[in-house]
């Protein structure tokens, strides 16, 4: 019998300090987000952050936290419960952190008969911190716990055309009744020594202004260029002024460098320096609305845009459980289903 684990990023339990530490510990100590020597990590994590961020963090939590729980979860929900009413085959969910568990996830496809797992990382572009942490820590809990299980998954999806064209309908829907100056599409920021690390050529990345637009193999684990070509195959979907649309990096976190421009950065640039009086961004590295979109772009980000002097500011939502994403998500699901070959381990 064959299911599907959709796998999203995690979020605290609540927005209690405790719940907060609880959840950054297990983010942060991953190997794949911190990725420095294991004494190193646990002294900055542990010696460091956990010891300042949580009660900072818990702060901006607060902000964003629904009645329901948290954005991102609850999201996560409703997403999972109208693929299930479009599909005929077990729909789990998971989170590589906090709960549910992605082995959560797979024991409830166990417990329902499943042999044959799609798994389904929640993220358009391929990062070690994101599709590659997910897949690592699946394959370690099959060998352990599910060894009868084979899992496949579905790659980073940024090119596929019909993921394109349900990110380009959600962006033009919110934005028909509005106007403004330029677009901004904001992605989730990462260290530049993990382009470097992931550049399976060993020689293609040299972060400038032509590696990313230079045909490799190395494009199918480079985050950067995967972005890039997202922000252009969006312009190209809606015929967009491409002089009114740029492409920055939020979330840094650290003194090393991160991908850049800083989204930040760009945010009061655009106002002071560009006199752009209308802006809006769009969060395309982010399926699910959460605390990076709902506090530090549509919060901190406006904050900073209005006192630099801009007037208006619109943050566009993810595409969350769009009907049109959900079709996307079914489809992809529909094709495994009918499939006659096997998960590959």
């Amino acid at each position: 019998m064959k299911g599907v684990l959709l796998v999203n990023l995690g979020s605290p339990e609540s927005n209690n300090p405790r719940d907060v530490k609880k959840y950054l510990g297990e983010f942060l100590m991953d190997e794949k987000v911190i990725d420095l020597p294991a004494w190193l990590r646990t002294f900055l994590v542990k010696g460091i952050i956990l010891n300042t961020r949580p009660k900072k963090s818990a702060k901006a939590y607060k902000k964003i936290w629904w009645k329901e729980g948290s954005p991102l979860i609850v999201l996560s929900k409703r997403l999972q419960q109208k693929v299930i009413k479009k599909t005929r085959i077990p729909i789990a969910l998971g989170m590589r952190y906090g709960n549910p568990s992605i082995k959560t996830g797979l024991s409830e496809l166990q417990e329902k008969g499943v042999k044959e797992v799609l798994l389904i990382p929640l993220y358009p572009q391929f990062a070690m911190a994101t599709t590659e942490t997910i897949l690592v820590l699946t394959e370690k809990l099959r060998n352990s716990y599910f060894p009868e299980m084979n899992i496949s998954h579905i790659p980073a999806f940024y090119n596929k055309p019909e993921y394109i064209k349900a990110l380009s309908g959600s962006i033009e829907k919110f934005m028909k009744d509005k106007e403004y100056d330029h677009l901004l599409f904001s992605y989730h920021g990462i260290p530049e020594r993990h382009i470097y690390k992931s550049d399976i050529t060993k020689k293609h990345c040299k972060i400038d202004e032509s590696c990313c637009e230079t045909p490799s193999k190395a494009h199918e684990f480079c985050y950067r260029h995967q972005c890039l070509s997202t922000t252009e195959r969006v312009i190209s979907e809606l015929n967009l002024d491409k002089r009114k649309v740029s492409t920055s990096f939020q979330s840094r976190l650290g003194v090393n460098p991160w991908l850049q421009p800083y989204t930040s950065k760009t945010i009061i640039q655009k106002a002071k320096k560009h006199e752009i009086k209308k802006l809006a961004i769009v969060t395309p590295a982010f399926v699910s609305d959460c605390l990076e979109t709902l506090e530090e772009i549509a919060m901190e980000g406006k904050e900073e845009f209005l006192e630099s002097g801009g007037e208006e500011f619109h943050t566009i939502p993810c595409i969350n459980d769009n009907d049109e994403w959900v079709d996307v998500l079914s489809g992809w699901i529909s094709d495994f289903e009918k499939s006659k070959e096997k998960a590959i381990k």
